[in-house]
């Protein structure tokens, strides 16, 4: 196995911001001209060496869990959490052994991302033995369906830092993480943010800026904004 070739995909979350849409449909089967959010997630991986996909359900898992059966392109593993909703960090603790020995990616199913070199293997080619944490991020500029500020910035070293201004950035949602770094932890109900800041400690947390754009579809106008774009 070599880095990224596996990838944990977060779909268990309630999508309480997009439920209206459709009350009856999880977050990652909404889809967005006629396409659902996670096949365009699995659809990105799949096409730029990702083998095997592990994807937590929780909320309608039974309906995420037939829409994923015979899936080859990604071939999709299930991490059930339908006993317990751990949030980002724990899903990534109980899938752990699933996802190997080899650095992973991790991502949301709540965004698309077009243009631009693929987003896989711009984070692969800033990968190093000096990361274990390596966020796609993307200017504020070629953002859709976002009103924050931004998430970070980075430094002269490609370091993250807390966002400043004129040069703030916003997490793709996409990851390459190191899993040495949640070797040690029980599974427990944690977000993602709490090994980040491990990894920022140690000098260990890294980004790269993908060159297309990001349309977050995470409530009811990013998806018109998107539908308004691809349909």
């Amino acid at each position: 196995m070599s880095v990224g070739e596996k990838a944990m995909v977060l779909a268990a979350g309630l999508g309480t911001r997009i439920r209206s849409l459709d009350p009856e449909t999880p977050k990652p089967l909404i889809k967005v001209a006629g396409k659902s959010l996670i096949d365009y997630t699995l659809d990105m991986l799949g096409a730029d060496g990702v083998s095997e996909a592990v994807v937590n359900v929780h909320h309608k898992a039974d309906m995420l869990e037939s829409h994923l059966a015979g899936r080859e392109t990604p071939k999709v593993t299930i991490s059930d959490e339908r006993g317990e909703l751990l949030e980002t960090g724990g899903g990534i603790l109980k899938a752990l052994p699933k996802l190997g020995g080899e650095p992973f990616f991790s991502c949301n199913t709540d965004a698309i991302l077009l243009g631009g070199d693929p987003a896989p293997s711009t984070l692969r080619k800033g990968w190093s033995e000096e990361t274990d944490v390596l966020l796609l991020l993307v200017p504020l500029a070629r953002t859709s369906g976002y009103e924050g500020k931004g998430d970070f910035s980075l430094n002269d070293r490609g370091q993250i830092i807390d966002a400043c201004d004129g040069e703030a950035m916003v997490f793709t949602g996409l990851q390459l993480l190191r899993p040495s770094l949640f070797a040690g932890h029980e599974v427990e109900r944690v977000s993602t943010r709490a090994f980040w800041q491990k990894a920022r400690d140690a000098g260990r947390m890294h980004g790269v800026v993908f060159g297309g754009d990001w349309m977050h579809v995470g409530d009811p106008e990013g998806h018109r904004i998107a539908e308004a774009r691809l349909a």
